[in-house]
């Protein structure tokens, strides 16, 4: 398909030269550390005269509060890309507690800046941003605005903004210090290895069940040796959370994740009704993986087992010139989005030791670049997820052009976007299967993250809204936690397994990261959602594309009720939206057991 050889090692050097080393970035810092100076001392110099001579003031220090939102968002995505692909750099550790400080004392002006939003009166307040100037960014204002009313004082925010930075966050980067010191050991091939835990998650999707099963109880036997720090980070993470909480007067701990994510209650709860009340299907799916894999029921270390024993690998350059290929069925701008990432070496996917677990897309804005992090080992899984971060970065390569305040978009639209693309690679991977056996092989991937969105995710949310409820009594301890974990997921999988992964609290990144509580249903969300914006694009066809980049456009200046509403004519608190979107996953699963009753 192309001529171009595409590099699986990303290129940061456009950024900023010299790593972690960086005198470049060393300035960026300087300059980002004047800017937040001369923006605080603006806040604190404004006394709003509740008028419409508020307007000129409030451009200005919006000017302000978007250079220097970019200047943190671009060193941030610095320092997380070099903390990820190399674990090991100390420079990268100390970059980020910077970052950190920074961050904390931008959010510490932004308090006393909303604070003086709610000073506007109510009347006064809808003539500014009714008018032209501000109109575009009505909504965002006056949700600052609306989440300032619901905090505490400007001095107390700003207390907790400063005692956050070696506190809250502080435990957040211990956490990632513990997890890049992990090593698993492994044996293959007569050889001793020390992986990481990047390296070692890997195995799990081996198609070998004695190498599943070792590495697996490597694993736990890892986790288990620092359970007990892996417990204290959770404590004083979840327990600083919940002390603002109660200083705000939150009783639910739900109130601010449902905030982030512009979402209602309601939405969230029918959501997971309508899942739960749709889960036989998917344990009849586990039921027959194990009888095809010989087993009487699986085992946790099953889960992202393929199926049969395929030795197909898909190389790097292989899976990206098909991820290109397949988006430009969808429209030609996102096949030109990826095919600019690859050419511009924005992925990280070498597997090498030292490497951080997961993926992510990160968007650099002063660049107007992303870069996307992985580890690619030529799995099936692997192309998806290529494809997923992929998507991420479409999202934001599709906001081009929308003032920088209007970008904000929260995880469960961001986690759409990204579902969405490897929607569109999964379903042409099973569709140009070369046989029966694999385009099994293909569907069975492809329904493990059903599985995995399904039940896997909600055994997260079961387990840390019960978890919360708990910790507001007192510290929970290592075993206690391995309990909640236990239960959730055996609740959430129906029982189906015939083991669990109690430790799993501690090996999920997702439980201890402190920009975002409840790092869970909005994947699900995304999910689900995206399976509505697909059913409408394989409706229309290429044509879709620019209907679908209009969506993405609106995803962080609207709730995402309104937005469904404006966009797909559905509403998201009512069961029809999310019983077709399930169906949608079910129909993957009836189509696998048809192909395979056959065989038991």
């Amino acid at each position: 398909m192309t001529a171009i050889t595409y590099s699986d090692v990303w290129d940061l050097e456009v950024f900023f030269k010299g790593g972690s080393k960086s005198l470049e970035f060393a300035n960026h810092l300087t300059r980002t550390t004047e800017l937040i100076e001369l923006f605080q001392a603006k806040v604190n110099s404004w006394t709003p005269l509740n008028s419409l001579a508020d307007l000129k003031i409030l451009q200005t220090l919006l000017g302000d509060f978007e250079d220097v939102a970019k200047k943190l968002r671009q060193a941030g995505a610095f320092v997380g890309c070099l903390l990820a692909q190399n674990t090991d750099d100390k420079n990268a550790d100390t970059l980020e507690a910077k970052v950190t400080s920074l961050s904390a004392t931008f959010q510490t002006a932004l308090s006393t800046f909303d604070s003086l939003l709610t000073s506007i009166h109510d009347e006064v307040w809808s003539q500014l941003v009714e008018d032209e100037q501000l109109a575009s960014l009505s909504y965002v204002l006056t949700e600052r605005r609306n989440t300032a009313k619901d905090k505490l004082s400007k001095e107390e925010e700003a207390l907790i903004n400063a005692l956050g930075v070696d506190g809250y966050h502080g435990w957040g980067q211990f956490y990632d210090l513990i997890v890049g010191k992990i090593r698993i050991p492994f044996k293959e091939n007569s050889k001793k290895q020390q992986l990481s835990v990047g390296q070692a998650f890997n195995k799990f999707s081996s198609p070998d069940r004695e190498i599943r099963a070792t590495i697996f109880e490597n694993w736990e036997n890892a986790w288990n040796e620092e359970k007990e720090f892996l417990a204290k980070t959770l404590n004083h993470i979840s327990g600083f959370r919940l002390s603002v909480y109660k200083k705000r007067g939150w009783e639910d701990v739900l109130k601010e994740p449902l905030n982030i994510s512009r979402m209602e209650k309601g939405t969230l709860d029918t959501m997971w009704a309508v899942i739960s009340e749709n889960k036989q299907k998917l344990v009849t799916y586990l039921e027959r993986k194990a009888a095809l894999l010989g087993l009487e029921k699986l085992s946790w270390y099953d889960l992202d087992a393929p199926y049969g024993k395929t030795d197909t690998k898909v190389t790097y350059q292989e899976g990206a010139e098909f991820i290109e290929e397949n988006f430009a069925h969808f429209g030609e701008k996102m096949a030109s989005f990826a095919r600019k990432a690859f050419e511009g070496k924005w992925i990280e996917g070498e597997d090498r030791p030292g490497k951080a677990p997961g993926g992510f897309c990160t968007f650099f804005p002063e660049s107007d670049q992303s870069r996307i992090f992985m580890t690619y080992s030529g799995t099936p899984s692997n192309v998806s997820t290529l494809a997923h971060e992929l998507g991420h970065g479409f999202h934001t390569f599709a906001m081009k052009g929308v003032e920088h305040l209007n970008r904000n978009y929260a995880m469960n639209v961001a986690e759409t976007a990204s579902t969405f693309a490897e929607m569109i690679v999964a379903d042409a991977a099973v569709k140009n299967a070369k046989g029966k056996e694999e385009k099994l092989v293909l569907l069975d991937d492809k329904i493990q993250r059903t599985v995995a969105l399904l039940m896997n995710i909600h055994s997260r949310y079961l387990f840390e809204t019960r978890f919360y409820e708990e910790r507001k009594q007192g510290p929970v301890a290592a075993e206690r936690l391995n309990d909640l974990m236990l239960a959730a997921q055996k609740e959430a999988y129906c029982d189906a397994l015939a083991d669990y992964h109690p430790l799993f609290w501690a090996s999920k990144l997702h439980f201890f990261i402190t920009g975002v509580p409840f790092y869970n249903f909005p994947y699900t969300f995304g999910y689900l959602f995206s399976l509505g914006i697909y059913a409408q694009a394989l409706v229309e066809g290429k044509g879709y594309e620019e209907k679908y980049i209009a969506l993405l456009r609106d995803t962080a200046s609207m709730s995402v009720e309104d937005l469904a509403q404006k966009h797909l004519q559905v509403d998201l608190t009512q069961k029809d939206f999310w019983e077709k979107a399930v169906r949608t996953c079910l129909d993957d699963i009836d189509e696998f057991l048809e192909l395979t009753k056959e065989k038991i």
